[in-house]
């Protein structure tokens, strides 16, 4: 029909966890200064997202409920991430966070939220943002509960080794719960790109 408006095509993404994926582990990252990109994750990124993947950051940071650090601070880890990761060569689309603890930190931060992995609010955030096709989706970080949050909305989960993932993998196999596990995020670059 002329005139009509082409309805806006869906995107597959990878939702991706942030410390221990993407960065190096460490508990309560609050210095800028001390992100650190795993080896090999940038190329690993580059590769998804010139494969026309979306590339959003997922990440629980109940450090800012702790009072370790503010939104502000946390925006500035962010923005270093963004500066090392466009250094080489890739942008990322989008970064949620849940700043909250269901039992611990400040007053506004205590709280039991929808966007807290493992429950899917970042996910659907994004989704309802970005025009995100779920079912095309992938999640992919070093914890079961990154995963979880992922199925959930029917996203497909990819478990890495880095960070805490090795621990996580050993207690998931030693449950009998069965996950999809691979070495790295170039491992699961290599996983969602031969699908």
């Amino acid at each position: 029909m002329k005139g009509a408006a082409e309805p806006l095509s869906e995107h597959a993404a990878v939702f991706l966890d942030r410390d221990g994926t993407i960065n190096r582990e460490v508990d309560y990252l609050t210095d800028p200064a001390d992100l650190e990109l795993l080896p090999g994750a940038a190329e690993a990124l580059r590769r998804l997202k010139d494969a026309g993947y979306l590339l959003c950051v997922v990440t629980n940071q109940s450090g800012v409920a702790r009072g370790l650090l503010d939104e502000d601070r946390l925006a500035e880890v962010h923005a270093r991430l963004r500066e090392l990761l466009s250094a080489e060569g890739v942008q990322l689309d989008w970064i949620g966070y849940c700043p909250h603890h269901p039992t611990e930190g400040r007053t506004g931060y205590r709280a039991n939220c929808s966007c807290r992995k493992p429950r899917p609010g970042m996910l659907l955030e994004a989704a309802a943002r970005l025009n995100i096709d779920l079912d095309r989706s992938w999640c992919v970080g070093d914890s079961m509960r990154d995963l979880k949050a992922g199925e959930r909305v029917g996203v497909m989960g990819l478990l890495v080794r880095t960070g805490k993932g090795a621990e996580q993998a050993r207690k998931a196999e030693s449950s009998g719960h069965y996950v999809d596990v691979v070495d790295d995020l170039p491992g699961a670059a290599d996983r969602i790109l031969l699908l």
